[in-house]
């Protein structure tokens, strides 16, 4: 793999290379691993890990790929990306129209209504990917996850250096939610319908007498509604979005028990 590394950084550096067959050969290789699941954009060991090298990969894809033209039944797309296959054998079940991109990864009991997975992405086992929902280009999802209807999950290619969306296992995102720019959904959180988390969005611990601000990150069995605060404009003061944490999810080994009750208790809708 050390040696697979050097040519996507030598091939990067200098796009002369690509057409070259080690260079070939080295961006398929990292690829088709990423479509199996065998290597991730980002890594969990005690904190996130972005590994750079598989993104600057999946651009020299791009690159080295050609338009073709797929026909599927009536339908037909062009495109330089293939899309994935097999889900039968990788136990995923499918729901027309839902879509995945050659080069992400989907686990085993992953439920795909009709949706969108991008390529470099990573869905965990038993996850449940919502009508419309899309999950973009190196997106980490974990396991048990539910992504609701419409949600928005932000992916990133460039640049080479930013972090993708992670939402870690046993996180509930409500229906039209949009999470991007690198947001960390820590597990076990629970956010409501309609919450935007950019880079730029102001994070709000308001359950205690002593506000907490956060940014990029949700911490973990985090309880989150949409709200708003007032900001000075050079033409007035507007009230701009935010995202408020109103209240712990229950510590429950019964994930979707816990689930039902966390949306009763705060009275969230989904």
């Amino acid at each position: 793999m050390e040696n697979i590394k050097k040519i996507i950084k030598k091939t990067f550096d200098n796009k002369s290379l690509i057409k070259t067959k080690e260079s070939i050969e080295a961006i398929d290789y990292v690829i088709k691993n990423l479509d199996e699941g065998k290597l991730k954009v980002a890594e969990y060991d005690k904190v996130w890990h972005l590994n750079t090298w598989l993104k600057k990969s999946i651009l020299l894809y791009f690159l080295k790929q050609n338009m073709k033209t797929y026909k599927l039944g009536p339908f037909e797309f062009h495109d330089k990306i293939k899309l994935k296959t097999n889900y039968k054998k990788l136990g995923v079940r499918v729901v027309p129209h839902a879509i995945a991109r050659y080069g992400s990864y989907i686990s085993k009991n992953v439920v795909l209504m009709p949706s969108y997975i991008n390529i470099g992405a990573h869905v965990g086992s038993k996850t449940m990917i919502d009508t419309w929902a899309t999950v973009g280009s190196c997106a980490q999802i974990g396991k048990n996850v539910h992504i609701s209807g419409g949600v928005g999950i932000g992916g990133v290619l460039e640049p080479i250096q930013s972090n993708p969306v992670i939402v870690e296992d046993d996180v509930f995102i409500g229906s039209r939610s949009i999470i991007v720019e690198g947001t960390i959904i820590k597990k076990e959180a629970v956010i409501g319908a309609n919450v935007v988390i950019t880079n730029s969005t102001k994070i709000f611990d308001v359950s205690k007498n002593k506000r907490i601000e956060y940014k990029n990150e949700i911490p973990e069995r985090s309880v989150v509604i949409p709200g708003s605060y007032e900001k000075s404009f050079p033409s007035g003061k507007f009230y701009v979005p935010c995202a408020l944490i109103i209240g712990k999810r229950k510590l429950s080994t019964d994930k979707k028990t816990s689930l039902n009750e966390t949306l009763r208790d705060f009275k969230l809708s989904v």
